[in-house]
């Protein structure tokens, strides 16, 4: 799966973006990279509590960006709440230890160019309610939209540096920027305080079954983006709603507390999902 997940981001690279295989070769070790150090983080953690794991198991599609990510089978119990969020946290920070530093280096040597960009509006151009307008505008006049340009979208993290390295300026996407994009997009969908997502380890370690009203809030949040910001977001909304669920198991030992070290971890984490939130993932125009 390892293997089949470098030749499927390779080849989707060099299929829908026009690459060469140098560039391929790029983009396909930054996504890997990125997803690699998350579920090692995972798993170190895991090893070092005494918890059986798997090593990671990399997932490879064909189409899109290659993989739809990666996995490791937790196969015991966790003991106790400082350890859940050991293991929660350390494949987001480990992946963000990796996506950063790259995103940097992308954004310094990036091409600079200036694109005038469309002006927002709202509800939001890739919005639902936008979607569903123009697939009836389409079906009644037989004219397909005519969508010539895709814009990547920004988090807190990119934007910033955009403007600390080159300015009020766009920049062309190279394979370092769209393979850190994407590891930033798994690691904010991770860290959504949903169920047994990472967040979710978080949230739960911290509040217990207090955390299932507060994942049914960020999931309403998600509906609201769905309708005004982004339809990108009804996939996410409905794997975390009808497959991830919102409970989360026990730990062995509940009665201990959580830590106050972990909770500065909790909420360290907390504060890369607002940096790494991103309203609208992907737009065309």
């Amino acid at each position: 799966m390892f293997v089949g997940t470098c030749v499927t981001t390779w080849s989707c690279y060099r299929f829908y973006y026009g690459g060469t295989p140098a560039e391929a070769a790029v983009f396909a070790a930054t996504i890997v990279g990125i997803l690699g150090s998350h579920e090692m983080g995972h798993y170190v953690m895991a090893r070092y509590h005494g918890v059986p794991s798997s090593l990671p198991y990399f997932i490879p599609v064909p189409i899109g960006f290659g993989t739809f990510g990666a996995v490791i089978r937790i196969r015991g119990r966790i003991p106790t709440r400082d350890a859940l969020v050991d293991i929660g946290a350390a494949g987001p920070l480990a992946g963000l230890a990796v996506a950063i530093p790259l995103l940097v280096y992308g954004v310094a040597t990036a091409t600079v160019v200036d694109i005038s960009a469309p002006a927002l509006t709202f509800p939001g151009e890739m919005s639902l309610f936008n979607v569903v307008q123009g697939a009836i505008r389409w079906a009644m006049t037989q004219e397909a939209p005519n969508l010539t340009r895709y814009e990547f979208g920004q988090n807190l993290i990119s934007y910033g540096l955009e403007r600390l390295l080159v300015g009020r300026h766009d920049i062309l996407a190279t394979p370092i920027i769209l393979g850190t994009w994407f590891g930033m997009v798994m690691t904010m969908l991770n860290l959504m305080p949903i169920g047994q997502l990472d967040g979710g380890h978080l949230t739960h370690a911290w509040f217990g079954p207090h955390a299932v009203p507060l994942g049914k809030a960020v999931a309403f949040a998600m509906a609201c983006l769905v309708l005004f910001f982004s339809a990108t977001w009804l996939i996410w909304l409905v794997i975390t709603t009808r497959v991830v669920g919102f409970r989360h198991p026990e730990v062995a030992a509940p009665h201990v507390p959580l830590s106050f070290s972990r909770k500065v971890v909790c909420a360290t984490c907390f504060v890369f999902f607002v940096l790494t939130l991103m309203p609208v993932p992907i737009a065309a125009f």
